[in-house]
């Protein structure tokens, strides 16, 4: 016979497949994996814990008075102002989320479906502007505005994007504007 023959004839074949090693490099990567899920909400949660301080987040009024300006987008998260790596998780200020921000002479109303309303009101306001990032979101120079608001004792910067990009330079002039009429009647007094 020849050589092909024979090896064709053979009945035994070569194990293909280690299946307890398959199985422990498996198991050995789903339990690393959830390892590391588990190190980053503890993380989360200690975040959250360190900025328990900051006071509950104010509602809407009853009667906020006529809009000025809504737009609906997405809610990039908050940070304390001028440091837009540091992430604000307490209150729900950390969640990600649909948004609907209404403006009216009262102050900024940001509508969260799925996560924790907020009411920014209008004296609390300190600046708008369009920028290109805040904490885990970074989009073209521009393509975020970002608020700057003043809770308890520390200055927040709240990140936005509109689902009509040009909407964010007429909410920096109306926002800006709103506060320099406030800043102006407040010197006044």
């Amino acid at each position: 016979m020849t050589p092909v023959l024979l090896l064709a004839a053979e009945k035994e074949s070569a194990q293909v497949t280690d299946w307890a090693a398959r199985i422990g490099w498996v198991v050995g990567l789903a339990l690393f994996v959830a390892l590391v899920y588990w190190l980053m909400r503890e993380g989360w949660k200690w975040r959250g814990t360190l900025q328990g301080d900051l006071p509950e987040l104010p509602t809407a009024p009853g009667d906020p008075g006529p809009e000025r300006l809504s737009l609906s987008g997405r809610y990039h998260g908050s940070t304390t102002a001028g440091q837009w790596l540091d992430r604000i998780v307490a209150q729900g200020l950390g969640t990600r989320s649909r948004a609907e921000l209404t403006l009216t002479d009262a102050g900024l109303d940001v509508v969260r479906p799925g996560a924790t309303d907020f009411f920014v009101p209008a004296a609390q306001l300190r600046e708008a502007r369009l920028d290109k990032g805040i904490a885990g979101k970074v989009l073209t120079e521009g393509g975020l505005l970002v608020v700057t608001w003043e809770h308890g004792d520390r200055l927040i910067d709240s990140g936005f994007r509109s689902d009509h990009a040009a909407e964010h330079n007429e909410w920096v002039e109306a926002i800006n504007s709103m506060i320099e009429t406030n800043t102006r009647e407040g010197a006044e007094r």
